[in-house]
């Protein structure tokens, strides 16, 4: 249940700079706050959180065909980490 509630690793052109500050970044679930998700990442990947930054992206609109409507809301994390420390965002095959 614990991992349903991190949606997914954003790989953007900003966030693959900032891992080389120690910093990751997540979309995970809206009703999680700082806290929880300091507390998640931390039981997950058994790694020490320094600062959990959050925002809400604005909502995009979404059409199909005739009918309009939106996306989904989601949170966007900034997790950083003791120096030292890192998260496998790429499984070794």
């Amino acid at each position: 249940m614990m991992l349903s509630l991190i949606k997914y690793p954003v790989l953007t052109e900003k966030s693959v700079r900032l891992i080389e500050n120690n910093q990751y970044t997540f979309d995970v679930d809206l009703r999680l706050t700082k806290l929880q998700i300091k507390k998640l990442i931390e039981e997950l990947f058994e790694v020490k959180v320094l600062a959990v930054n959050t925002h809400r992206p604005p909502r995009k609109k979404r059409r199909l065909g005739l009918s309009q409507g939106y996306r989904t809301r989601y949170k966007r994390v900034i997790i950083t980490i003791k120096s030292g420390q890192s998260i496998p965002l790429f499984a070794d095959n």
